[in-house]
């Protein structure tokens, strides 16, 4: 290759990757060529009335989700969807032919057609079915009923497939990288909760409300970091770059796991901190609280450690000998009672398992 020809390739090559980054845009600009490909494609279609052909446009913009796997499922809901309808829409053609009136039938027709879109098999396709009867029973009645459904389906099935093959064949998407910049925001949300519970523990001040809005942020994130995990898994089924990340992929899945087991962990601890307060235990005064600060610092620091950080066996021991230090204190000779001590026992264990989940990653 030319020095010359180098720089418009690898140009080329940083667009197409920026373009990658903006899942939004590249979704609009696919959904584009595939409406636009399917209007100037569909009159080729044999055997199909060319009068017709604005329905593969439409095909072809039903599909195109944000995944090939998606776009591929949603698209086969819609087709069965559409023949639902379309056989709903010619059984109530038959029945003006033989008199019914036609109140009577297009109501028939919406009503089955609704309830068949509470269907769950159907998926989005079920949202098709009323439509699709309508569509037959009001365009294809007042001409041939059974032209317009065949044309209907066939033109639409055209899109669907065309919305398919522009969704593989065009920068086929593939979230992986997102999904692990996602689960760093959680693996941070776990980590500044868990700061703020040794902060609390070391002044004293382990009360409900200081931990209100933490919880409901660690809710939250824990529930969007999953959706985008599970998004970024479904974006690698049937996707042809999938090969060349399969480590990113089993990477993701298991700082997930991890992370999910982390911050329900977490929770725990925070229940049991607020537990212990509320009882006025012993074991939250004098050194024992220090060394339980000490310990839960410890641990959100090994929490919040990069992979593949040169600090990680180091962070670990930390963690590990700090939780041996507060489960010596525990163990001195303290005032209270069996309930009190199971809590402390408790809370050294939810610490222990935080730090065993992150072992692996260290």
């Amino acid at each position: 290759m030319s020095s010359e020809e180098a720089p418009p390739l690898r140009r080329a090559v940083s667009y197409t990757a920026r373009l990658a980054q903006q899942p939004r845009l590249l979704l609009a600009l696919k959904t584009s060529l595939a409406a636009v490909l399917a209007w100037y494609l569909a009159p080729l279609i044999p055997f199909l009335d060319d009068q017709y052909s604005y329905y593969a446009p439409l095909g072809a913009l039903v599909t195109m989700y944000p995944t090939v796997a998606r776009s591929a499922r949603v698209g086969f809901e819609v087709l069965i969807g559409l023949a639902l309808g379309i056989g709903l829409g010619l059984c109530g053609v038959a029945a003006l032919h033989l008199g019914v009136p036609g109140g009577a039938v297009l109501g028939a027709v919406i009503g089955v057609g609704v309830l068949l879109g509470g269907v769950r098999l159907l998926g989005v396709g079920g949202d098709w079915a009323p439509l699709a009867g309508l569509f037959v029973l009001l365009i294809g009645g007042a001409s041939d009923p059974e032209e317009f459904s065949i044309a209907y389906l066939g033109t639409t099935a055209f899109g669907v497939i065309v919305g398919i093959a522009v969704n593989l064949i065009v920068v086929p998407p593939l979230y992986l990288r997102q999904a692990s910049e996602r689960l760093t925001a959680l693996r941070d949300t776990v980590t500044g909760l868990l700061d703020d519970a040794a902060r609390a523990v070391a002044a004293g001040e382990i009360e409900t409300e200081r931990f209100e809005r933490g919880l409901q942020t660690l809710t939250e994130t824990r529930a969007a970091v999953a959706a985008d995990v599970d998004e970024a898994e479904e974006s690698a089924l049937a996707n042809p770059r999938r090969a060349r990340h399969q480590g990113q992929r089993e990477e993701n899945n298991r700082r997930m796991a991890a992370l999910d087991r982390s911050a329900f962990l977490t929770r725990d601890l925070i229940d049991l901190l607020l537990e212990l307060r509320a009882d006025g235990d012993a074991s939250l005064t004098g050194p024992v609280r220090d060394e339980l600060s000490q310990a839960i610092r410890k641990t959100a620091d090994l929490v919040a450690t990069p992979l593949g950080d040169a600090e990680a066996p180091r962070r670990l021991r930390e963690a590990g000998e700090a939780l041996s230090a507060y489960q010596r204190a525990l163990g001195t000779p303290v005032p209270g009672s069996r309930a009190e001590a199971a809590a402390g026992a408790a809370v050294e264990l939810c610490l222990r398992r935080i730090i065993d989940v992150s072992r692996d990653f260290v």
